[in-house]
């Protein structure tokens, strides 16, 4: 398998892998180091110790909007793995801590890229 080869990104960038299953996100999602990577699978697994179970989903995106959140005033690269189910509530999240970051909320001097699909 040749390495993935991504278009030029900001290093302080927000990427969201959103697409049905089976699409590729998590082949995709595995390519970064996984400190980089907040998956709604992996967090929905750490909340009720199944990943598939889909009434752990709420609990899953609160622990997913409080990671990003820390991960953005940190100013730290982040790629968000998830289904297009979620995609108004991850966007949501996303697009509020960027938004208080980019607001001096916690933030750091400089500019926050977002990469989006």
């Amino acid at each position: 398998m040749t390495a993935p080869i991504y278009p030029p990104m900001p290093e302080h960038s927000l990427v969201v892998l959103i697409g049905p299953s089976g699409t590729g996100k998590n082949t995709l999602a595995n390519t970064w180091p996984a400190s980089q990577v907040l998956s709604l699978d992996a967090l929905r697994e750490v909340v009720s110790n199944d990943a598939g179970t889909q009434d752990a989903t709420g609990d899953a995106v609160a622990a997913l909007h409080l990671l990003l959140e820390a991960r953005m005033r940190r100013r730290l690269f982040t790629v968000i793995d998830s289904t297009s189910l979620m995609i108004g509530r991850v966007q949501a999240s996303g697009e509020a801590s960027v938004a208080r970051v980019v607001h001096g909320v916690g933030a750091r001097s400089g500019a926050v890229g977002i990469a989006a699909d």
